[in-house]
Order: C-alpha cells, then structure tokens, then sequence
C-alpha cells in the first residue's frame, strides 16, 4: 500500500510539473510560429505556420496529445528542425553528467569531512566562510574563475568548446572551469548541511566512551560517525544530485558547454514547446528516482544503526 502510494504521488508531481512548464511557456509572448515566420510576417503566413505546427489547437488539446504520446514513449519532435526530442535529449543529458556527476562527488567526497572537522572541533569561521561560498550564485563564481584561470594566469581556457562529433572525454581540460564553479558551492553547502548532525553525534555517549578508550580520532569518526550519519547523507546526496543538475544550466551557458543547460535556453527562445516539456519530463523523473532511492536507502540505514 505505501508502495503504491509512493508511486501514484511521484506520478502527480511528474504531471503537475510538466503542466506547469505547459503552461508557462504558453504564457510567454508569441510561438514558435511568430519566432519562425520572423518580424515582418503576414497573418496569414503565421496562422500557416501554426497549423502545420499544430498551434492551432485549444491548450488542453496540444497537453493531453503530447502527455499521451510521452507516456507510450514518444515525446515529439522539435518545432524548430522537426529533429525528434527523445535522441536530443539523450546527447544532451550524457554531455550534462560529464559536469553533473563530477561536481556530485567533488561536493560528497570533500563536504563530508568537512563537515566532520567543523562539527567535531566547532569553529565560526569555517562556518562563515562556507556561508559566503554557498551563497555565490554560480555565474559569479564561474566569472571569477575565468578571470583569474583564463585571463590572468592562462591556465585555463575561458569556454568549453567540444570538438565536432566527439565528447566532453575528448578535451577534459574543457570541464575543469565549469566543474569548479559548481563543486565550490556545492561542497559548501554539504559542509553546512552536515555539520549539524555530526555535532550532535559527536555529543552522544558511545563516542566519548571511544574516545576514552584511547581509539583514534579519525577512527572514531569512521567507525562511530559515520554509520549515524548515513542516512541523512543519503537524503542530502538526493536533494544535491537534483540541484547539480539543474544548476549546470546556468555554468553550461557561461562556458558555451553543449548540454541540457544549452539546450533549455534555446528551446525557451525559440519557444519550442516539445523540447522544454521534454527536458521537465526528464530532470523530474530524475530529481523523483533520486529522492525515492534515498529515502529507501535512508530507512535500511538507519534501521541498520539502530539495531546496533
């Protein structure tokens, strides 16, 4: 039964977001038949374009068309180029995951032991420090770095530029800018997430106990921490991986990176319908399945640690 509801709730929210994203880009001025048939265009011509395009049709006809084609698998073509959506999307979201899965470990392999330090030893600088960090919007810090990396030093270059036909592997000095602007705020914000539960695992009596045992410090907080701590990591990873992926919109149009950040801004200039409801469909099934898995991983962790 909890199953079941589990799945029916991720099926509105995956409908309610898709129409949302629906009807906010009927909202925004013009179409993509407006966009097509350029400034100076007749009446008759863009009513042409619409009724090719199929703009023609009441709301409610176009969303429950393309939501019942999406379930059956298809997800259209673009109005733009008549590609299908479901390939574009795919090469875009494997071009995102060379920025979003990096800046992903980056942001857990060194957030968690920062957030370890900060909580064990305290420390309110740290802690202001890591507040200035995770507050930088990304595409400050992405200009800093290219300032300093590209500009100054020369380390670096100032856009991701891949070559034709090939993949981000190709010329992975090209993500090292991109990554950082995002792993930056990202490990800040884990640090800051964190350093509460471990603060208060660090107070609890089995800890002291090890202490006086005479047991390292670093294996403490291995051994005792950690496993205590699993649970709410596994949440924190699911609400991250979720944020990184989306956020990569914002770095991929700073650097000129051809992922789904890319993507998105055109498909909203051009106001290809299609496009945007196919990105939606894809980052809210990925931001659901993340959050599913961590609260299943979530509940055996913690009734692992409690049974201890």
């Amino acid at each position: 039964m909890a199953a079941a509801l589990t799945v029916a709730r991720s099926a509105l929210t995956l409908f309610l977001v898709c129409l949302l994203v629906f009807l906010v880009t009927a909202a925004l001025p013009g179409d993509a038949a407006v966009i097509a048939a350029g400034q100076h265009a007749t009446p008759e011509r863009i009513a042409e374009l619409r009724a090719v395009l199929g703009l023609d049709q009441p709301l409610w006809s176009r969303f429950g068309g393309w939501l019942w084609a999406a379930v059956r698998g298809d997800l259209g073509s673009s109005l733009v180029d008549g590609r299908p959506v479901a390939p574009l999307l795919w090469s875009r979201f494997t071009a995102t995951l060379f920025i979003a899965v990096p800046v992903w470990v980056l942001a857990l392999g060194v957030g968690t032991p920062l957030a370890l330090l900060l909580g064990w030893r305290g420390g309110h600088a740290g802690s202001a420090i890591l507040a200035v960090v995770a507050a930088l919007p990304e595409v400050v810090l992405a200009g800093g770095l290219v300032v300093v990396f590209a500009t100054w030093l020369r380390w670096l270059p100032a856009v991701s530029l891949i070559p034709v036909g090939g993949t981000a592997a190709d010329r992975p000095v090209a993500l090292v800018l991109p990554v950082l602007s995002l792993a930056l705020p990202a490990t800040a914000w884990i640090a800051r997430l964190m350093r509460g539960p471990v603060a208060d695992v660090v107070r609890r009596p089995f800890v002291s106990a090890a202490l006086l045992r005479g047991v390292p410090v670093p294996v403490v907080a291995v051994r005792h921490v950690l496993p205590h701590l699993s649970a709410p990591l596994a949440q924190a990873a699911a609400v991250l991986a979720g944020g990184v992926l989306t956020a990569t919109a914002v770095v991929e149009a700073v650097f000129a990176y051809p992922g789904m950040g890319q993507l998105l801004a055109t498909a909203v200039g051009t106001r290809d319908t299609p496009v945007l409801q196919g990105l939606a469909a894809l980052v809210a099934v990925v931001v659901l399945v993340c959050v599913l898995a961590a609260d299943a991983v979530a509940a055996v962790l913690a009734r692992r640690v409690g049974a201890r």
